[in-house]
């Protein structure tokens, strides 16, 4: 199973190598781990400036 790795700009989370959503650098060291199903209605997705529906890391090192 391939790891997971957060994107440094968008803290999207991914197995690729590049942000499938906004092409960023990756990294593999990150923390927290939150899901969007409905990022309009989010308040903590306005709050961290989500804009997308997904998996997403609360902290990104790297």
């Amino acid at each position: 199973m391939a790891q997971l790795k957060a994107c440094k700009e968008c803290n999207y989370l991914t197995e690729e190598n590049e942000c499938p959503l906004c092409g960023g650098e990756v990294a593999r060291e990150w923390q927290g781990y939150l899901v969007i199903i409905d990022h309009e209605h989010s308040t903590l997705a306005k709050k961290m400036g989500i804009k997308a529906n997904g998996k997403f890391a609360l902290k990104v090192r790297g």
